[in-house]
Order: C-alpha cells, then structure tokens, then sequence
C-alpha cells in the first residue's frame, strides 16, 4: 500500500518537474530565437481576450500586455504606453495576440458621429423588428430612405387583403441585427446575409408612425430602398383585382 502511495507521489512530482523543465525550455527557445535580433516593446491583447469598439484607452490596461517583438515586425505607429491614446476610445474590435496600434484609436465624438444619423427635428423614432427579406435582404443601413409597404388582412369575408406603399422616404437612424462584412474582398457576394430577424429604427412624424405601428401590430411590413430621386407617381392600394391591371 505505501509503496503504491509513494510511486503516486512521485509520478505527480514528475510531472511538475516535467512541467516546469518544458516551460523554461519554451522561454529559453524563445529568447535564442531573439538572441542577436533588435526587439522593441510594445502591447499586445492578451491571449483569450477580445476588446470591444468603443472601449476607452484607459480601461485597456487588463486586457493588454508588454510583449518583446523583433523591431521589423512592428508598425511605425504601435504603442507602447496607453498613456498615447488617453482619451480616446478604439475603432474597431481588438482580437487576441493583436498589436496595439495608434490608428486604432480615434475620438469618443468621431466614433458617435458614424453611428449616428441625426433626428430631423419635429419626427419621433420607432424599431420595427422584420425579416430579412423584408429589408432588401439587410442592405441597408442608418442614413438610407426606405418606402414603407403595409399589407393588411380583411376585417369580414367580404373584402379583400391589400397592400399599399403607404409611406414614402422614411429615414432609417439605426439597423441592427446584420452580420459585419469582411474587410478580405470587395466582391458583391461578399455582402453577409442576417442570420435572424433584424431591428429597424425609423425616423417619422407622429401620424406616420401610427400607420407603421398599426401596420406592425395588425398587418405585415415590406421595406424598399427609396433614394432622394425615387419615382414616387402611380402607387395606389393593391388588391388581387388589381394585381393584373
């Protein structure tokens, strides 16, 4: 029994040692590696961890490390202190093992300007939550005008199901619910498809946005692309007497 005890004790002992030997191992393979080559300090995202847009420079200071990198693989504007972008907030989303760099970084206000498309005064917001296919398979985005389609279902057997572009121009100020499209390709089939149903923020007149809530509660919505030179003559509410005229 004890000699079963004792080979237990030191098979763990073992492979501690073995641990601790592979890990200096590692650390002296890596600093041979440099041996001989200029290094420069800078920071880097820590392994497992991912900094959002729009995180403050001074909040970055557990989620980066000092690394030593050979000198030709760092960017003219890497940073070596947080110290160089304070203030300031990061642009994109930062990955593990990723560089920091300065041209990540810009204005708290620059990064709120692209996000945001102003209210035009007097109009009220509202979301409506749509399928994709409803909003021009996602292509679209905050600053587009759309042209609203209500359907509505018959109140008694008599009357028939109708359709009607019932408003014209409406500004989008926010979408959400879109997949992000790569930076790899500007190709067309490049553009992501939403994976679920997406969030449309639309700016209205009060009366307008009763006819779009009472559409999204009581019928369905439909939400072309309108630009400013748009074509808005001919439309009219649409029954199937009148699908074939």
């Amino acid at each position: 029994m004890k000699s079963r005890i004792i080979g237990a004790i030191a098979a763990v002992l073992l492979a501690i040692v073995g641990t601790v030997l592979l890990v200096q191992y590692v650390s002296s393979a890596e600093q041979r590696a440099l041996a001989g080559t200029e290094t420069q300090t800078v920071l880097v995202v820590r392994d497992g961890l991912t900094i959002p847009e729009g995180t403050v420079a001074e909040n970055l200071v557990d989620f980066v490390s000092e690394e030593e990198v050979p000198t030709k693989v760092v960017p003219t504007d890497a940073i070596t202190n947080l110290n160089e972008v304070a203030g300031q907030v990061t642009s994109v989303e930062l990955v593990s093992g990723e560089q920091v760099i300065g041209t990540r970084f810009v204005d708290p206000a620059e990064l709120e300007d692209e996000n945001t498309v102003e209210v035009p005064e007097g109009m009220q917001e509202l979301t409506i939550l749509l399928e994709p296919q409803r909003v021009v398979g996602g292509q679209l985005e905050p600053g587009d005008t759309v042209g609203v389609f209500i359907s509505l279902a018959p109140e008694v057997g008599v009357e028939l199901p109708v359709t009607h572009l019932t408003l014209h121009k409406v500004l989008i100020t926010s979408i959400q619910g879109l997949a992000e499209p790569t930076e790899e390709t500007n190709a067309p089939s490049s553009n992501p498809l939403p994976q679920g149903s997406v969030l449309v923020t639309l700016a209205r007149t009060a009366p307008d946005a009763e006819k779009i809530i009472y559409g999204q509660e009581f019928g369905t919505i439909w939400l072309s692309k309108e630009p400013a030179g748009a074509i808005e003559d001919g439309t009219r509410p649409v029954t199937k007497d009148e699908i074939y005229e």
